[in-house]
C-alpha cells in the first residue's frame, strides 16, 4: 500500500512541519536579521547540492526581489578541488543542506568564516559539520526523513529561506501572509484523488519539460529532479524565457510540458508561452489556481487560490511530487529506495 511507504507519510507531513518551523526559527532568524543589518551585508553567498540548490534558486529571486540584496550560488569545486576560493567581501555565506554532511558544502563555510564573512547554516540537522562551521543555525525541524527523495526538507527549506527574508524586510503583512501558508499546503491534496489516473495515463511517458519562471524558476527544476529519481524519466526543467532559445525544437505532437503557472505577475507571461507551445500540438500538464490558464491543460493540475505569488513554491511543488510517487508506483518501482542513489550524498 502506497499509503505506507516513508514518502506518502513525508509528503504530507509537510504542512505541520512547515508550521513547526515557522514557530520554532523566529527568534534565530530574527537575530541573524539583526547581524545582517548591523553589517550592512551587501549580497548573498549560497552553497547547496541537489533538492537544497533548487531552494537556492528561490532564495535568488527571494531576497533579490524583496531585500534588494544579488543572490550568486557557489562553486564548491573552487574550494575543495582548484584551492581558488573567491573572496567574499561583505557577503552572508548561506549553506543549505539537508544533512549538512558534504564536505563540499561545509568547506565553503569554513573558507567563509577564515575570511570574516557572515555565515549561516540551513540544515536539518543541528549537530552536523555544517551547522558546527556557521554563525548561525536555521534548523528545518521537519523531522527524520526516511525515503531517499526529499521532501518535506525541501518545503522547510523554502520556509527558512522564506522567513529569513521576511524578517530581514520587517514587513508584518508579509509575515501573516507566510504564517498561513502550512494551511494552503494541506489544502493541495484535495487534488490528490486524480493524480492516480493522471499516473496512469503517463505510465509509459519517457521524457518530458518542466517549465517556470521567476520564484517558480526553482519548482521547475525540484518537479524534474523528482521525476528523475522516483521514475526514472528523462525530465529537462526550463524557464519559458530560455526554453523558446532553442529547446522548442523539442516539441511536437502529443509532447508533455508541465508547467508551473500560479497567479501574480508572471501569469501573463506564462500564459503566452502556453499558446506557443499549445500552438505546436504540446500535451499541457498545467499546476495553476487560475480557472483561465487550467481551462487551457489536457491535464490541469489545480492549487488554492489566493497564495501570495513569492510564497506558491510552498504548494507549486506538491503535486509534483505526488505525480512522481504515484507515476513511480504505477510502474512497480520502490518509491522509497530509488535505484543508485543514497539519503546522503557525500560530494567533494
Amino acid at each position: 500500500m502506497i499509503e505506507q511507504t516513508h514518502l506518502y507519510q513525508e509528503i504530507h507531513e509537510q504542512p505541520a512541519a512547515v508550521a513547526r518551523l515557522l514557530q520554532e526559527d523566529q527568534e534565530v532568524i530574527k537575530a541573524l536579521a539583526a547581524e545582517i543589518r548591523r553589517r550592512d551585508v551587501s549580497h548573498v553567498m549560497i552553497a547547496a547540492r541537489g533538492t537544497s540548490d533548487n531552494a537556492a534558486r528561490y532564495a535568488k529571486y527571494l531576497f533579490g526581489a524583496h531585500n534588494r540584496l544579488p543572490v550568486a550560488l557557489a562553486a564548491p569545486s573552487l574550494y575543495t578541488i582548484y584551492h581558488q576560493p573567491p573572496r567574499f567581501g561583505n557577503a552572508l555565506v548561506l549553506g543549505v543542506s539537508q544533512s549538512g554532511k558534504s564536505p563540499d558544502i561545509v568547506s565553503v563555510l569554513a573558507e567563509a568564516r577564515k575570511q570574516g564573512a557572515l555565515t549561516a547554516a540551513i540544515t536539518n540537522i543541528s549537530d552536523s559539520d555544517l551547522a558546527r562551521t556557521a554563525d548561525f543555525v536555521l534548523p528545518l525541524h521537519a523531522g527524520d526523513e526516511l525515503a531517499v527523495a526529499a521532501t518535506k526538507t525541501y518545503t522547510t527549506e523554502l520556509a527558512a529561506i522564506a522567513l529569513l527574508s521576511t524578517l530581514l524586510g520587517g514587513d508584518a503583512a508579509r509575515l501573516d501572509e507566510l504564517m498561513q501558508m502550512p494551511d494552503r499546503m494541506a489544502q493541495v491534496f484535495e487534488i490528490e484523488q486524480d493524480i492516480p489516473r493522471v499516473a496512469e495515463r503517463y505510465r509509459y511517458l519517457s521524457a518530458c519539460v518542466t517549465v517556470g519562471r521567476g520564484y517558480n524558476y526553482a519548482t521547475a527544476f525540484e518537479l524534474a529532479l523528482k521525476l528523475k529519481e522516483l521514475t526514472y524519466t528523462v525530465v529537462e526543467p526550463y524557464s519559458s524565457a530560455d526554453f523558446l532559445h532553442g529547446p522548442l525544437a523539442l516539441v511536437q505532437h502529443g509532447f508533455p510540458v508541465i508547467i508551473i503557472a500560479p497567479s501574480g505577475k508572471m501569469l501573463p507571461e506564462m500564459r503566452e508561452f502556453m499558446a506557443t507551445v499549445k500552438g505546436r500540438q504540446a500535451e499541457l500538464l498545467i499546476v495553476s489556481d487560475d480557472n483561465a490558464t487550467l481551462t487551457d491543460a489536457r491535464i490541469p493540475l489545480r492549487l488554492p487560490a489566493g497564495a501570495p505569488e513569492w510564497l506558491s513554491p510552498l504548494i507549486t511543488i506538491l503535486p509534483g511530487q505526488l505525480l512522481a510517487m504515484y507515476l513511480a508506483a504505477a510502474r512497480d518501482y520502490d518509491i522509497d529506495q530509488p535505484r543508485g542513489i543514497h539519503k546522503v550524498t557525500e560530494t567533494i
